[in-house]
């Protein structure tokens, strides 16, 4: 249940909502699913069983694919989310489900390029997005504030891992499909960003503490798909996304484009949250250093 503060807030941010809202829908390109798919390599299945050899992508591209493809299947989780936080009215209500829709785009032909192209096995697949689906995804407790600053991580962090899959995969079908993708998580991200920014004027010391908390606890939608931990471990190796990429190319430009460690007048609470921040982001680097020194020795001695 939205308390009375958070409603308050949501109205107050409410024309800062239609305002992007309004920039999103002249920036977002219309774009067709079928036209990014090959269907001419399309075979029955019936005929033809699946077997490994007939991927054109690689162990751990497969692996990138389908836990980028896992993570958008739960979309009906996130729509009860969103919607229960933010509401259906006004432009709030107008943005969930144009983001819904855009959304379900990603799944549709994500996984229709997979089944076209044999690209990874289409019953490990569809157990995934049965055992992702059941799970459900629940973001707890958390505010307004805390969901926007969440958010624009996270739309941040899907968007580097889509393009960075795309690129990994060495197929410029996909490559060209993914780059679509994630554009659209980039105007998500841009969209979220902005409403955080906003915020910051309005509630500076609660949005300061929301950034805070949402950084230190950071999660992304994926975590619940079957082996997801092993899965992370096997594209961070690769460098699809790891620890340096989330430090460098995800936290650190959206601190600096809300100028974070520069605002003034924040209370007490807030100084520490931020300063908390500071502390952890320096340990996060020194554990992406770390990490970037294990994978290289690690590769040299392979090439060894």
């Amino acid at each position: 249940m939205t308390s009375a503060p958070d409603i308050n807030l949501l109205h107050e941010l409410e024309p800062v909502a239609a305002a992007n809202l309004n920039r999103h829908l002249d920036l977002a390109a219309e774009w067709m699913p079928h036209e990014y798919v090959p269907w001419s390599l399309g075979r029955d299945f019936d005929t033809l069983p699946w077997e490994p050899g007939q991927s054109r992508l690689s162990d751990v591209a497969q692996i990138a694919f389908e836990v980028n493809l896992l993570t958008e299947d739960n979309l009906p989780s996130y729509h009860r989310e969103i919607a229960t936080i933010f509401g259906r009215d006004s432009a709030w209500g107008t943005w969930v489900h144009r983001w819904t829709a855009e959304e379900g785009r990603h799944s549709i032909v994500m996984r229709d390029y997979l089944m076209v192209t044999r690209g990874i096995d289409p019953v490990a697949l569809e157990r995934g997005r049965m055992h992702q689906m059941e799970k459900g995804f629940a973001s707890g407790d958390k505010t307004p504030l805390r969901t926007i600053a969440y958010v624009s991580f996270q739309e941040l962090a899907t968007r580097i891992s889509h393009r960075n899959t795309g690129r990994f995969t060495q197929d410029p079908v996909a490559e060209k499909l993914l780059t679509r993708v994630a554009a659209d998580e980039n105007l998500h991200m841009i969209f979220y960003r902005n409403l955080v920014t906003a915020a910051l004027e309005i509630a500076p010391s609660a949005t300061v503490q929301a950034i805070a908390e949402e950084i230190m606890t950071f999660q992304m939608p994926g975590t619940g798909i079957d082996d997801f931990e092993n899965k992370a471990k096997r594209m961070a190796k690769a460098g699809i996304y790891d620890l340096r990429i989330h430090h460098d190319d995800v936290v650190t430009p959206l601190l600096r484009h809300w100028k974070f460690f520069e605002l003034t007048g924040l209370d007490a609470e807030a100084e520490q949250a931020r300063e908390n921040v500071g502390h952890y982001l320096k340990a996060l680097d020194d554990l992406a250093r770390t990490y970037e020194e294990k994978r290289e020795k690690a590769l040299a001695a392979a090439s060894a």
